[in-house]
Order: structure tokens, then sequence, then C-alpha cells
């Protein structure tokens, strides 16, 4: 098979095909290395490029195959892994030069999920130092480009696992989430990214700094494809005390569930968002399309207050208790906002702390008691298109001045709450950049909010259109 044809199909299709034995692993793998090399000086989405242990990975899945051995539900397909997530084998660096040769002894439960159903490690995808903010830089690897503009950011901090998607460089990209870094780079990069229930994909081992909020997920082209590695990485593990059991039934199968009837809200703000007027034409639109799927979809105002300042006060918090001992000596090493970050958690005391804690209890209240009236709430992914690579994100929106995060205002509250939540490409501006559509769920409803992008891919399907590279 043509290896231009092979880079865009779907993993659930080449699962297919490398099952009835119509294309090798090898052959998917080397079609995907090529591809890397091509592209990645550009893109510099691919941090690591696992040459070696791609092509064992691809031999020892087709022999496998060959010898009608037990296949697993990944089998063959190539995946690629955020930077800050650890890889036995693998250097795993932050985007660090703290660990910029660190090689873990140990996988994080996803990969070691992940590698036990047949998947092919491809390499290492870039991200900010320890995800500390949400674009894709670091002093260790530099600055990652959007496929759709290589002039501007993929957004972060799983940016290079969302621009490798984009531009053929692999089906599927395993990201982390903690204010948004899944949700964030599938929207600046046309891709389907998922934010798990906090708790249902187990977090060991890893970099701390992310208690409480921190997910791992899929960005991926296509629903099914998330929902298939969902099935792979999802379930409890009791070195995570907090994961969640496995649910009962398939993600995949929960894609082809009816949502004809949900109660959806729809706000283009939150009642206290400034958004881009071209962000918010195409999410209205993109909302719309629910109602002919037969939901009923509801404008609302939420009434909740910004939880920014409650955010920013855990995490810097967290990244102080974690990081400030590498200060100053090492400061020279670290980006300079992670610097910056992790002095503002100094100033926060113990009382702040809780405080924050308790306002995150107050919070949880409204927006449960919110979605007991609904199945569903969309929003914008975030209030802005994809804007300069290397460039501070904008503090004017729409000719208004915003807050730190106020462009993107819409994704780190539901970690905060540990709602399931995800972005569909809602359409693209006038000169081409992708906007995102973010569809959030009832607590631990994540095959509800499966349902409602599959649902939503199907009367909108996005995943032939393809980056200009």
């Amino acid at each position: 098979m043509n290896p231009e044809e092979l880079i865009w199909r779907p993993a659930l299709e080449l699962v297919d095909l490398v099952r009835s034995k119509q294309v090798s692993p090898v052959e998917i793998t080397e079609a995907v290395l090529a591809r890397i090399e091509a592209l990645n000086p550009r893109l510099n989405a691919v941090c690591l490029l696992a040459h070696d242990t791609a092509r064992r990975a691809a031999r020892e899945a087709e022999i496998a195959v060959v010898k009608r051995e037990p296949l697993g539900s990944l089998q063959g397909v190539p995946v690629s892994i955020k930077d800050v997530i650890f890889t036995r084998g693998l250097r795993t660096t932050g985007g660090s030069r703290l660990f910029a040769e660190v090689v873990p002894e140990e996988d994080a439960v996803a990969v070691a999920r992940l590698r036990a159903a047949g998947a092919v490690i491809t390499g290492k995808t870039t991200t900010s130092e320890f995800g500390h903010k949400a674009v894709t830089e670091s002093p260790l690897f530099g600055i990652t480009r959007n496929p759709w503009n290589l002039a501007l950011t993929p957004g972060g901090s799983s940016g290079g696992a969302a621009a490798a998607v984009a531009a053929g460089l692999g089906p599927l990209g395993l990201g982390t989430d903690g204010g948004g870094s899944i949700r964030i780079p599938a929207a600046f990069c046309g891709v389907y990214g998922f934010k798990p229930s906090w708790g249902r994909v187990p977090q060991h081992p890893g970099f701390p700094g992310w208690d409480g909020v921190g997910c791992t997920g899929p960005i991926t082209r296509t629903v099914r494809d998330a929902a298939l590695v969902l099935d792979v990485i999802a379930g409890g593990d009791d070195r995570d005390r907090y994961s969640l059991p496995r649910e009962a039934g398939s993600y995949l199968e929960a894609c082809d569930e009816q949502i004809k009837g949900l109660h959806v809200a729809w706000t283009a703000d939150l009642g206290y968002a400034v958004v881009d007027p071209r962000v918010r034409a195409l999410c209205e639109n993109a909302a719309a399309e629910f109602e002919a799927l037969g939901c009923h979809v509801e404008v609302v105002n939420p009434g909740w207050d910004s939880p920014e300042e409650v955010f920013g006060t855990l995490i810097a918090a967290q990244f102080y208790a974690h990081w400030s001992d590498h200060l100053p000596a090492a400061e020279a090493l670290l980006d300079p906002t992670l610097v910056k970050f992790i002095r503002r958690g100094g100033a926060i005391s113990a009382r702040d702390y809780l405080v924050a804690a308790e306002r995150v209890k107050g919070y949880w209240s409204e927006v449960q008691g919110f979605l007991a009236r609904f199945d569903l709430l969309l929003t914008p992914t975030v209030a802005v298109p994809p804007f300069g690579a290397g460039q501070a994100p904008p503090r004017e929106i729409a000719g208004q001045p915003v807050s730190v995060l106020g462009w993107m205002p819409f994704t780190y509250p539901f970690n905060l709450t540990g709602q399931p939540a995800a972005s569909v490409p809602a359409g693209s501006t006038a000169d081409g950049l992708p906007v995102g559509l973010q569809i959030i769920g009832r607590r631990h409803a994540d095959r509800a909010v499966l349902a409602a992008s599959a649902a939503y891919e199907t009367a909108c399907p996005w995943s032939e259109r393809r980056p200009p590279l």
C-alpha cells in the first residue's frame, strides 16, 4: 500500500489491515518514521525519534500476526508519547534541561498498557517544561510549530502530540491535560482531543505538579480512534490510589450510542470570558448542529465566577513545593516563565492553599447543580484562534484586556471539577486556522462525551482535512 495512504488511515482501519495481513506493522512503522524525518525539522513536534525500538516492536507485532498468536487491540499501530510521560528505555526529559539525559526504568501505566496492546511507540513529542504553560516551547527543545501555519503555535502543553497527529506523523498521540493541555492543542491543530474523567487513567509514575487535576488521554484524528485508545489505557491501578475502576462496556461501542433527546447547554462565554468573534461564530454554528442531531439545545449563562485565581494558587503552590529546591542554582537552565511561576508559589501560604481548595468544593457544587439539568455543556475550547509561535499569549481579545489565562478560560475549570471533556474541530477561520468546540460531560460520563463527539463527527466530518505541508 502507498505510504501516503497509510499515514492518513485511522488506527481502527490499520488494526483491521494488520489482522487481515493486507499491511504489515513494519510497513506502517516505516511510513510513519519516514514522514517524521521529512516533516519534523519544520514542525519540531517530535523530540526523540525511536527508530530502533519502533522497528523492533513492529517486527515483533508482525511475527505475532504471522504465527497467529493472540493480537492486541492496537497491534502494529504507531503511537507517540508526550515527553512528560515516563517511557521505559526511552529518554523522558519533561522538556527540561534538568532531565535531559534521564531514561526511566519504568513505564507510566498508560504506556505499559499501550505496549501490551501491541502499539508501536515511534518517539516522544515536545512539551513546555513540565507542562507548565499552554504553548509548546522549552529551553531544551525550542519552539514547536503549528502544521496549519508554521508561524503559529500549536498550543500546549501537548502541542507536539497534536501537531504530529495533524501532520500525519502517526494516528495516535498520548498527551496529558492539567489545565487544557490536550484540548487546547487539539483545537489549534484541527484534531480530536479527549480529557478523561480525573482518575479514569492511572497517573503513575510521572513528574509532580498537577495533583488533583492532571489526566492522561488521547489526541487523534477521529473520535473512534480516541475511544480505542481509552479502551486500552483506562481502568484502576493500585499504584494510583485515586484511579477509577474499569467501567463496564467498551468506549468504542459508546461511540454508537444515540444522543437524540439529550439536554445540551451552550454558552459562548461561561458568563465571564471574552471571546474572539471568529471563534464565537464558528462555535455557535457547531453547537447548533446538536439541534439537528435531535438534542434539546439551550443557550445559557451559568453565572459562575472565573476560577482562575483558585487554579493558579493551587498549581503554583505545587510547583513551588516540587521544584523550588532547584532555585537559584539551576535558574539559568529553566524556562524564565517556569521560574516566575515557581516564585509565585513561594508567596502562597498554607492558609491560601487550603482556602483555594475549599473554593474548589464550592465551585464543584455550582457545576454539579447546573449539570443536574443538562446532559452536556458546550463551549468554545479556546477563546482565540492560534497565535504566533514563540510569542506570549494575547492579553487583549476583541479590543478588551484579559487576564493571564483569559485566552484559555474554558478548559482549566473542568480540570478543577474532574469532569470528562473533549475538543472537536468546529471549522476554520477565513484564513484557514482551526477552531475547536468543547464538549463537557457530567461527572464520570466519559461515554456520553464520546457518543456526542462521534455523532457530531458523523454530521460534520473533519478527518479528511489536511494541513498544507
